[in-house]
């Protein structure tokens, strides 16, 4: 049998995302997930949910949900777009904005989905090295370019930056969409959404998977101009016009409407992850200034594949990447103070035999 068909195969390399290990006998701090429940008040939207409902289409607009939302960042509903997780918003901001004859511009080492996308969608893009100390370079964005995406903070990094670096990176870029992905904002990071209304060619993403508990879900948003907005809600509608199904609809909105339980579940990652940072440094460690749910982190003496591998056998998954630059890093997902304990004893067993 022919096999010619297999010519016109799209041939990608896909986004890998973090080890889904089917045992839960495990300490998973390898995929930047909340250690905490979602809100109380959006569970109750799940247990009193009519399942007869099911049977109809979602709001296509989701208006509720955008509606929550606008409410939160004070801005007009207009300038909310959602969908199915900051991933789906993401790939449909990539898809109406960067069309360019220009490469797009963004880091290089970011988040690992922008160049899937990139070639997804037929996009070129371009890459500016960080610096020696993982800063991104505003300067390095002067040049012409068909659009940039910028994560503040970055991951695996973890670093951010304040206003002033983004709109350094909005002045040099007055004719291009630049894209500001917010996915870890919440823990300690500067939002970009005040500036919506100074720039218009400003792009806001964010997601309910971290901060708010939802990964399961699959919630994301974008901020921006109605301009953008406008032109993301027709490039969905061309090919999905229910992108948010009923209930996420209605548990993203009683989520976001519970403001006490979302800053308390924060400031949790952020306290833990201050001492589990002041521990590693106890044990040698190098650890980034971290203003995510995450930590990043090196160590002068001891191999970091070889800890990610030890831990693994111990049932503790962090996450490593081999990648030139950061091969010698692991990032560390804040867990609950139980689980960061385990990884603590885990990670002073495994110094302790490496020394010997």
């Amino acid at each position: 049998m022919s096999r010619e068909w297999t010519k016109n195969l799209r041939n990608i390399e896909p986004y890998v995302p973090g080890e889904q290990s089917k045992d839960r006998d495990i300490v998973k701090i390898n995929a930047n997930e909340n250690p905490y429940p979602p809100s109380p008040k959006a569970v109750e939207v799940l247990k009193n949910f009519d399942t007869n409902n099911l049977r109809f289409y979602p709001n296509a607009n989701s208006t509720r949900l955008k509606e929550a939302i606008a409410k939160y960042y004070k801005v007009d509903v207009s300038n909310v777009f959602v969908g199915n997780g900051s991933d789906d918003v993401l790939a449909v901001a990539f898809q109406s904005f960067f069309n360019s004859d220009k490469p797009i511009v963004y880091p290089d080492l970011t988040y690992s989905f922008y160049p899937v996308w990139c070639s997804l969608f037929g996009i070129e893009y371009k890459n500016y090295p960080v610096g020696d100390d993982f800063r991104i370079n505003p300067e390095d964005y002067k040049e012409q370019n068909g659009g940039v995406v910028i994560p503040n903070p970055n991951a695996p990094t973890s670093l951010g930056e304040g206003l002033d670096f983004v709109e350094k990176i909005l002045n040099y870029n007055q004719d291009s969409v630049v894209i500001i992905d917010e996915a870890y904002v919440d823990f300690g990071g500067t939002s970009s959404i005040p500036l919506i209304n100074k720039y218009e060619n400003l792009l806001v993403t964010g997601t309910f998977s971290k901060s708010r508990s939802l990964a399961g879900l699959r919630i994301g948003f974008a901020i921006g101009s109605k301009a953008l907005i406008d032109v993301m809600e027709a490039v969905k509608n061309s090919y999905n016009s229910y992108t948010v199904d009923s209930l996420s609809i209605e548990m993203g909105a009683a989520s976001i409407e519970d403001d006490e339980y979302f800053k308390s579940t924060c400031q949790k990652v952020i306290k833990t992850r201050e001492r589990v940072t002041l521990e590693l440094k106890k044990l040698g460690f190098d650890v980034l200034d971290s203003q995510t749910n995450f930590i990043f982190a090196t160590h002068n003496e001891h191999n970091m594949k070889s800890l990610f591998e030890y831990l693994k056998t111990q049932k503790v998954f962090i996450r490593y990447f081999s990648l030139p630059r950061i091969e010698n890093y692991v990032r560390i997902t804040i867990g609950t103070n139980e689980e960061m304990d385990i990884f603590l004893e885990k990670t002073k067993e495994f110094i302790l035999n490496d020394n010997r």
